[in-house]
């Protein structure tokens, strides 16, 4: 969104009418007001029966400081106001500076990948011209190309041109191959030093490496589509700079991928993309986010999964990330909302009344605790009204501990987490009885425990399947029945010291459910 934004002199604000500011609305308003871009306000849903366009214009007047004097009432569904907001755009919009004499200078906002020409970039040309034939260089991973196409994008599709001047948006097509030298928000600029000063053209301001703060492991189904789930990362790779990913295995999954993610929605729409796009049928483990934990040395480690964590006697202390959270909701769901927020952990930082209906209520929370199913929750909560945004406060030292799950004596690391010490416990019942249910019966008594280092938290058991060994018994001496028990005691025995306990693929995937559910 960002780069998206930087490609453009201004912006619509478009709010509903009926519904008003929104947490998402909110911080994409505060992306575009900080690349110092124009903002129209528009006013949608004038034709809904609950619209209100007085009350949502002081809103956006009190919560984002724009003036609504001139916001333009529309509405989609009815055409109304189209006009307007065209005239809007050529009238208020300041056009493009005149910068066609300085050394090239573009900004890379999208890209794909075609089979035939390779990976095809779009970019907004904010200094010189870019002619077909001009050796161009991207300034974050120095590869030069030679731009065998350039062009516009029309609603008809690519048209291609000689040339793109300052203050133009088309595409570029150079023969790359590698989805890597093209990353979103990268400067182009040409391979030759500027004839003045004899160097290279500086790059654009503000490019910055995306840091995933949420990861998750990526499984096929098939053994056999792995190799294509990795072409289709690296295909999403292209137009999703934040999108990081490398290989991993795991003893219940097979071979899949680790994936980083910018948040909970991204990795949403990344899984929903590649199952789509790519016909992939995917497995996805829980979300978990990056731990700082400092080692008895000193050094500092980041931690992306439970079963990377080092022993309680190597570590010193686990730090978590934090979150500034805003939910925005009519009054009377904010006495509910604030005890959601209360149980996973949050700490009070403010409550504001927008207008006499609506507030917003700012908390200071654990990520981990939002990215399990906080936002489902509090849509059920507030009825579907309320809407929340967050953003990244910095790391928080806290005790926190990792849950192992041991069946029969042996530990299943997939199914670890890191957990507060005070939510041990549930959260250990919760899953042992959970795998109790999923884990099929075995000729031996099974026992599931949830521990923490050698202390076992919590605990339960499968009874064996049992053999009446005493059916051929009738009458006779009593002796002769508890010989036979006897014998299939030592026989339990012996098969439960030796025997294995194969966990089934369903009993992972409803646990990894299950921990969004017990993390609450």
């Amino acid at each position: 969104m960002s780069r998206s934004l930087a490609a453009c002199e201004g912006a619509l604000l478009v709010v509903d009418a009926s519904q008003g500011v929104e947490a998402q609305t909110i911080a994409n308003c505060y992306l575009a007001t900080g690349q110092d871009l124009t903002i129209v306000p528009v006013l949608n849903k004038i034709d809904l029966p609950g619209a209100d366009v007085e009350l949502v214009s002081k809103e956006i007047e009190s919560t984002l400081g724009l003036d609504c004097t001139n916001a333009i009432p529309a509405s989609a569904k009815l055409g109304t106001g189209v006009l307007d907001i065209l005239e809007a755009i050529v009238k208020r919009m300041p056009p493009p500076s005149d910068t066609i004499d300085q050394p090239l200078r573009a900004l890379i906002f999208d890209s794909y990948y075609d089979a035939y020409r390779g990976v095809v970039v779009f970019i907004r040309v904010v200094d010189g011209v870019l002619r077909r034939g001009d050796k161009i260089r991207f300034a974050a991973t120095g590869i030069e190309h030679e731009v065998l196409e350039v062009g516009t994008l029309t609603p008809g599709g690519e048209r291609p041109t000689a040339q793109l001047r300052a203050g133009e948006v088309g595409y570029v097509v150079g023969g790359i191959k590698s989805v890597n030298d093209a990353r979103v928000g990268d400067t182009i600029t040409s391979a030759r030093p500027a004839a003045t000063s004899g160097a290279l053209p500086e790059p654009l301001p503000g490019y910055k490496e995306p840091v995933p703060v949420v990861y998750c492991g990526l499984f096929p189904t098939e053994p056999t589509q792995y190799q294509l789930l990795r072409e289709s990362l690296e295909r999403l790779c292209l137009n999703d700079a934040a999108l990081q990913f490398e290989p991993e295995t795991s003893s219940a999954m097979g071979f899949g991928f680790r994936c980083g993610f910018l948040g909970l929605l991204h990795m949403e729409i990344v899984q929903e993309r590649l199952e789509r796009e790519y016909n992939l049928d995917l497995i996805v483990t829980a979300p978990s986010v990056v731990y700082k934990v400092t080692l008895n040395d000193g050094t500092e480690v980041d931690v992306d999964s439970p079963a990377k964590l080092v022993d309680a006697d190597k570590r010193k202390a686990i730090a978590e990330p934090y979150v500034d959270l805003e939910m925005f909701c009519p009054k009377e769901y904010s006495g509910t909302l604030m005890e959601l927020a209360q149980e996973r952990r949050g700490e009070y930082v403010d409550l504001k009344f927008l207008t006499e209906k609506r507030c917003a209520i700012k908390y200071s929370m654990p990520l981990a605790e939002v990215i399990t199913d906080f936002f489902d929750e509090m849509k059920s909560k507030s009825q579907g009204y309320a809407s929340m945004e967050y953003s990244l406060s910095g790391y928080r030292e806290n005790d926190l501990v990792r849950l192992d799950i041991l069946i029969n004596g042996e530990p299943a690391l997939p199914l670890a987490a890191i957990v507060h010490r005070e939510a041990s416990h549930s959260t250990g019942k919760a899953l042992t009885s959970r795998l109790k249910e999923l884990i099929p019966r075995q000729q031996f008594k099974v026992p599931i425990q949830a521990a923490i280092g050698a202390k076992v938290v919590a605990s339960s058991q499968i009874s064996p399947m049992r053999k009446d060994v005493l059916a051929k018994c009738y009458g006779g001496d009593i002796s002769r029945k508890k010989k036979l028990l006897q014998k299939q005691a030592k026989g339990k025995a012996r098969m439960k010291m030796m025997g294995k306990v194969n966990v089934p693929q369903e009993a992972f995937m409803a646990i990894l459910n299950l921990k969004g559910e017990s993390a609450g």
